[in-house]
């Protein structure tokens, strides 16, 4: 089952977000095949503000374990997040 996870950064975060970073894209590879995609939402400026990740886990329990364990959510970079089934409609996507 797949499961997003939508995450806001805290007001003025891209710093810590910034610091924080190389341990998520870390932590994004020890996903493997579980990690479906991921990427930052984006400001008016194009600094990166928040986070939307799709994985595939068996339970909405497991999600949030796999979630709970990335760095930007033990670090504190969200000011809120949170953690849903998904479901994929359609897919168009071109990577870039």
């Amino acid at each position: 089952m797949l499961f997003a996870f939508v995450g806001y950064d805290k007001p003025n975060g891209l710093a810590h977000r910034m610091e924080v970073r190389p341990e998520h894209l870390k932590h994004l590879d020890t996903l493997g095949d579980k990690l479906i995609l991921a990427g930052p939402f984006l400001d008016d400026k194009g600094d990166m503000n928040g986070s939307f990740m799709v994985i595939e886990a068996e339970s909405l329990d497991a999600a949030k374990g796999l979630y709970g364990s990335d760095p930007f959510v033990r670090e504190g970079v969200f000011a809120s997040f949170e953690v849903r089934p998904w479901k994929l409609g359609v897919n168009n996507t071109k990577a870039g």
